[in-house]
């Protein structure tokens, strides 16, 4: 592994994901994967060819059925594997719910230490055009009041390969969770192995005028409307959490301490999501560097239509953000 990665290639998320699943397997026999549709029904899934043709007999395709397919990555980790499980769309999770929030998250505090969980459960949240409401979830905030589960968003290729290499590794159920629509954006990324750490977020976009917080997807759109906002004299400062749990407290008040003021941008519901949560922090922590209101950007509350139109008035995207940002500056 190096520290400091030197070599880089253009990949694509996608890519930069099955990258990072070939070094695990190769490095560590434990690792197993359960289920072959992480990359989804796309034109990326063809990136995981690469691994059936080197490690078939390491990836189990089991039937369509999530709780079962939970329960038995749950089981194999307790058991001594480290398994890699595909949930596929981030609404299917819902079936399983007992074994990730209850059985793998609370196994290590329930048996004093004694049983570790190293799985990781991936799916692939967010709307993505025409999924409608039983496939648009973004259950991360969700998830994210469930004690014992490691929370991963990443929003680049590289930070992708980086995360997921830490998150198979980790002996702690982690919960990994990629944005469709990211799949198949392109960046350098470094050729050889290495880790991100948890709970490290990236200043993405330096800035003095207001700091967006955001993650996963909502990061490029963050920073779109970073290059929209700076047309207008605007500096806007990006800072991508890459992690909810565990979660970069200091990153965040250390960007508000420079900019006073908060916009948070988040694919969940509006109600209980992360953006809300990211504000009652600065609002308790960080309360006195503030000089607008925060605003929160997050998905309406309402069901995903499966009409294009419809979609699309309740997501949040880069106008809103923009606009978000100009109300708090006013």
């Amino acid at each position: 592994m190096s520290d400091e990665p030197n070599s880089m290639r253009e990949m694509t998320y996608a890519e930069a994901l099955v990258d990072a699943l070939v070094f695990s397997l190769e490095s560590d026999a434990s690792v197993t994967l359960i289920g072959g549709y992480m990359l989804g029904l796309g034109p990326e899934r063809k990136y995981f060819d690469r691994i059936h043709d080197r490690f078939s007999e390491r990836v189990i395709d089991p039937p369509v059925a999530e709780a079962a397919i939970a329960g038995i990555a749950t089981g194999a980790a307790m058991a001594g594997m480290r398994t890699f499980v595909s949930v596929g769309t981030a609404s299917f999770v819902f079936p399983a719910w007992e074994l990730v929030v209850n059985e793998a998250a609370n196994a290590h505090y329930m048996t004093n230490g004694q049983i570790n969980v190293p799985v990781v459960f991936h799916m692939l949240h967010g709307v993505r055009s025409g999924g409608a409401a039983q496939h648009s979830h973004s259950p991360q905030a969700m998830l994210s009041n469930c004690p014992g589960l490691e929370i991963v968003l990443p929003a680049s290729p590289k930070d992708a390969k980086g995360l997921l290499r830490t998150a198979i590794e980790s002996d702690n159920p982690t919960v990994f969770l990629d944005h469709a629509r990211l799949l198949g954006t392109s960046a350098p990324v470094p050729e050889e192995d290495y880790r991100i750490p948890f709970g490290q977020a990236d200043i993405k976009r330096e800035g003095t005028d207001l700091s967006i917080v955001a993650s996963s997807y909502m990061v490029l759109k963050a920073l779109e409307a970073a290059e929209v906002l700076a047309d207008d004299g605007i500096s806007v400062e990006v800072v991508d959490l890459r992690t909810l749990v565990p979660l970069d407290k200091t990153a965040v008040l250390n960007s508000v301490a420079k900019t006073g003021r908060l916009v948070v941008v988040d694919e969940c519901n509006l109600t209980c999501s992360t953006a809300s949560e990211i504000s009652a922090i600065v609002a308790e922590e960080a309360f006195d560097s503030l000089k607008a209101p925060i605003a929160r950007v997050a998905r309406l509350n309402a069901p995903v239509a499966a009409s294009p139109l419809l979609e699309g008035f309740i997501t949040p995207g880069s106008r809103e953000i923009v606009n978000a940002v100009r109300k708090v500056l006013r």
